[in-house]
């Protein structure tokens, strides 16, 4: 299996929110709570040495999905081709009839929800659409400061490196996801 993942530069980030909204768009995901692709704020100590960094967080397609394990009737599955997690919103039963199982197993919060009783998961495909086609997802492509990279991770990890940790992330060896990062350094 050729795993895909993100490669996310936090040094470049500026939490301008474009790969967010991109992905709303192109899903068609209505004004609300639901976001396949978030931004994280982390503020911490006091001026002068103060530290302000943004994280983008979708879900990490990890190796070992814990959504995957709790979805009581199998809706969500780890793709053998390219290690994508991928949800069927048709056979998902809802947030109501499973008590959001799937999103309390993750440990990044990526399963999303609409606020309506019986909202179906949903959550980042990859844009596996864009990718069958070549392309980028489209946080990538929407992201004006090219913080974000997505694609095989073995390729990734040639081009950026191997660090797994950023200032609001913590690699959790237990669903090893698939993500590497250029992490801000922080203040003193």
């Amino acid at each position: 299996m050729n795993q895909f993942g993100f490669y996310f530069d936090q040094t470049r980030c500026t939490g301008c929110s474009a790969c967010r909204v991109a992905c709303k768009d192109w899903y068609d995901i209505p004004a609300g709570p639901e976001n396949w692709m978030r931004i994280e704020y982390t503020e911490k100590g006091k001026c002068p040495d103060l530290f302000v960094g943004y994280l983008a967080a979708p879900c990490w397609h990890c190796e070992d999905p814990l959504c995957a394990a709790a979805c009581p009737v199998g809706a969500i599955h780890k793709r053998e081709e390219d290690g994508i997690v991928v949800v069927d919103r048709d056979r998902c039963v809802g947030n109501t009839a499973c008590d959001e199982k799937c999103r309390k197993a993750c440990p990044y919060n990526a399963p999303q929800f609409g606020p309506e009783p019986g909202a179906k998961m949903g959550k980042c495909n990859l844009c596996l659409d864009r990718i069958q086609a070549g392309k980028k997802p489209i946080c990538v492509d929407a992201c004006p400061v090219r913080a974000l990279d997505a694609g095989p991770l073995d390729t990734l990890e040639k081009q950026y490196g191997q660090t797994r940790t950023a200032v609001g992330f913590t690699y959790a060896k237990r669903v090893k996801p698939a993500v590497v990062f250029k992490p801000k350094p922080s203040s003193p």
